[in-house]
């Protein structure tokens, strides 16, 4: 009976190291698939001066620098958790902080693009106007700016109230080692809930002044703001995703309590959909479906090799 049951248990054990060692190999397999596809867009756009003109193509380039970013610390985080390697909370805060920095200013930025397909269809006259090169990159900074702004308040507050030695353990790396007290984690989450109601409020006004532009218009400039519609759903499928990420904490929460294997299992399957997948794949679809961007894009993948004309 004793052997019987040591060898259930090692077999137990050989279980779930097995799926442990799958999921974090579909991980990375999806990270570095997502990484290569970014990269090659990202310099589709710097290869081509054409696009650095303009504010729609800038923003969705440092919307896949941003997602780039996080997929590679995301890659090696859980590296990192699959193979224990312990770091002091020193140096896991910079982790933590571009980690959370980029994931707010790739939201924002998004919401910046929904905006300015609002103000392309809603306002032609001024849009040449408003969005200018030194207005982008003016927004770009503020954007930079506000999306940090929570990670250093979060850094003051754990400095203030971090016990003697604490930047000297070893931990894994997670936004949680900076959120020690349970007022700070309360303020954290109220922040998260203001900023999915103006990510809301920002889609809703965004599509129903484009949709109403939609119906008004007629020709081309009908064709134009279904097109700009069209655009402004994927964004808002973007921003959408996005906001659910938001939600998963919350939602694992309720698993833990339950049974711990089903919360693994649920973490990974947000993590992997929510986490990862859906913030590449958005990105990828939108590049796809640019004929611009895609001509230029199916150009330099080829290697230069394709016949397909690159005056654009």
């Amino acid at each position: 009976m004793n052997l019987n049951s040591s060898g259930e248990q090692l077999l137990m054990r050989s279980s779930k190291q097995f799926i442990v060692t799958l999921r974090m190999a579909v991980v990375q397999m999806v990270v570095w698939v997502f990484l290569y596809m970014n990269s090659l867009m990202l310099f589709t756009f710097f290869s081509k001066q054409t696009f650095w003109g303009s504010t729609r193509y800038i923003l969705f380039a440092l919307t896949l620098m941003m997602d780039s970013t996080f997929l590679l610390l995301s890659g090696l985080v859980v590296l990192q958790s699959y193979f224990n390697v312990q770091i002091p909370v020193a140096s896991c805060i910079p982790i933590c902080i571009v980690m959370e920095v980029v994931t707010k200013n790739s939201r924002v930025i998004i919401a910046a693009m929904c905006v300015e397909r609002y103000v392309a269809i809603c306002m032609p006259l001024r849009h040449a106007e408003m969005s200018t090169i030194g207005k982008t990159m003016a927004a770009i900074a503020l954007i930079s700016a506000v999306g940090s702004l929570k990670s250093f308040v979060d850094l003051f507050i754990l400095v203030a109230v971090a016990p003697p030695g604490y930047f000297a353990l070893n931990v894994l790396c997670f936004y949680d080692i900076m959120l020690l007290t349970k007022w700070h984690r309360y303020m954290r989450s109220a922040i998260i809930q203001v900023d999915f109601a103006v990510f809301v409020v920002i889609i809703v006004f965004c599509y129903v002044k484009i949709m109403l532009a939609a119906k008004a218009a007629s020709g081309d400039n009908k064709e134009s703001a279904s097109k700009g519609r069209r655009t402004l759903l994927l964004h808002s499928l973007q921003l959408f995703l996005s906001m659910i990420e938001m939600w998963c904490p919350y939602v694992e929460a309720v698993f833990l309590e339950y049974d711990l294997e089903v919360f693994f299992t649920v973490r990974f399957f947000n993590f992997v959909a929510f986490t990862i997948i859906s913030r590449a794949l958005s990105s990828l679809i939108y590049g796809l479906r640019d004929q611009k961007f895609f001509t230029a894009l199916v150009f330099y993948a080829g290697c230069k090799q394709n016949r397909i004309s690159l005056e654009i």
